[in-house]
This record gives C-alpha cells, structure tokens and sequence, in this order.
C-alpha cells in the first residue's frame, strides 16, 4: 500500500486532495483539501466533517444556516475558525482560498456548529529542539464530535515534533485504536520528514521525504518523529478516527524512546513560538 501521496496523486474533480477510508484502505478517516475562488457543494455522506480554511475565508451554508468563517492568511499566521458539518449534510462553501475538509464515518447525525477561532485551545508542547505548537480543533475536552479528532501541529524548522514516537492502533489501558491522516505544508517550498515504523508482529516502514500537499497514511504502528528542516518550518494536520465507542485519543510512547520526555525539564520552549496570532 502506498502511504506516502504526493501533492495532486490524489486529485479528483474540485478537490486537489482526496483521501477516503475505501482508498486508505481503512474504516473511517478522510480528508479533502478544496482550492476555491467561488462556490462549491458539498455532501458529507455517512461522515462528519469539518470545513477548516487553511488561507482564506469563506461562509457556509448547511442545514438552513449560514457560518461566516474569518479563516486566516496562512497556516503559520494564526489559529481559525471552522465549521462543523453532520453526515448525511449537503453544504454550499463560497469563498477564496484553500480548505481542509477532515471526515469520520459516524452512525449519528450531531447538528451543524460553528467553531470560534478564540475557543481553540492552543497548546506548547515538549521543549528545546522538541518544541511545537498544537492548536487543538476538535478533541473529546475541546469540541464536541462522535468519531472526528482534529489537530494541527506547528513545527519551527530544526525542530522535531511526533517525538518520541508513539502509537495508538490497540483497543487497550491508555491506548486507543484510531487510523491516522498527516496532511504537510512547508513554508518557503522546504520539505520535511515523516518517520512510521512497526512492530515484529504488524511490520510498517515509511520514511518520506514530505513537502506541501503531501500526506502520509498510518493504519498503525509508532509514527513520529516529524522532522522540520533549518529554515523550513513544518506543518501538519492530523485527522484521527477510529472503530471505539468512546471518542478518545490516548497514546502509548515507543519504550525504546520514551525517557526523552524527562529531558525536557530542564529546558526552554522554544522562542519562537507560539506562531502568530496564537494566545
């Protein structure tokens, strides 16, 4: 299986991105990236979905209401606001810029929800060259959903973020069982890395070489580092769901690699974040 895609290898019709569970070769995640100057229909089918702008702005008209969206420059310039879409929706977005669409098959129709730019909590995570910035969109404390996990990861270049490495493809104790979409944008044309790697007993091996609009499929196994880099900050939007009945992202850390984490009491975030228009 390929789980490496290149930017347009996966084009179809409007959208210069499409990742459904059928060509993943999964049950539930998905992700459409729209570039727009216009308006656009869209249905949701059997997922929910969000409309998260990327650059740009937009409104959105769903279920007899209209979501007028702010949006943001660019990924890197600020945190934005979003819209929430129930499967089984048709949707009209009327706007310029490019949108993420992230979907999660769900058996219930939750009605459709604006998300303001201030209720996102953004979060600084790890310290020294491990620093990133998490803008935390749709988790089970941060925005209500059925199956959908949202978030974006913001990495200074030099940095490394998804580290140590870590998993969540086991229904168990602190781990949960969710299939993962990593979307890229790199600032100034750079280019980054994405390491996933398996166990004896479900073996997986990418180490690609990523760049903007590229995305990286991980059905399983402990995936990190994200590597950004000098000069080219890193970008990613994570897209989670899963077969659980609860909604949940927990993590277990590669006990090879997990004792990092105490190295970063004794330093720094780095002083360069938060990006732009983060709190």
């Amino acid at each position: 299986m390929n789980l490496h895609r290149k930017a347009g290898t996966t084009a179809e019709g409007p959208f210069e991105l499409v990742v459904t569970p059928e060509s993943a070769g999964w049950g539930y995640s998905g992700l459409r990236v729209l570039d727009l100057d216009g308006s656009q229909a869209v249905t949701t089918g059997d997922a929910e979905t969000l409309v998260l702008p990327l650059s740009g702005s937009c409104t959105v008209e769903v279920d007899g209401e209209t979501f007028a969206l702010a949006g943001r420059t660019g990924v890197f310039d600020a945190v934005t606001d979003f819209a929430y879409l129930p499967r089984d929706a048709e949707a009209t977005i009327t706007g310029t810029g490019r949108f993420a669409l992230p979907s999660a098959r769900t058996p219930k129709r939750l009605p459709a929800r604006y998300g303001p730019a201030q209720d996102v909590p953004v979060e600084l995570r790890g310290a020294g060259q491990c620093s990133r910035q998490v803008n935390n969109y749709c988790l089970p404390h941060t925005f209500d959903a059925d199956q959908l996990l949202v978030c974006e990861v913001l990495t200074p270049g030099g940095n490394w973020s998804s580290y140590p490495p870590h998993k969540h493809d086991e229904a168990r104790e602190g781990e949960s069982e969710l299939e993962e979409i990593y979307y890229f944008e790199v600032a100034r044309g750079g280019m980054g890395y994405q390491r996933v790697y398996g166990t004896a007993e479900r073996p997986i091996d990418v180490l690609a070489e990523v760049r903007s609009g590229d995305v990286v499929l991980i059905p399983h196994g402990w995936h990190g580092p994200s590597m950004a880099t000098p000069g080219y900050d890193l970008y990613y939007l994570n897209v989670m769901a899963g077969p659980g009945q609860e909604r949940a992202w927990l993590i277990c850390d590669d006990p090879a690699h997990g004792w990092v984490r105490q190295t970063w009491e004794a330093q720094e975030v780095d002083p360069r974040l938060p990006f732009g228009g983060a709190r």
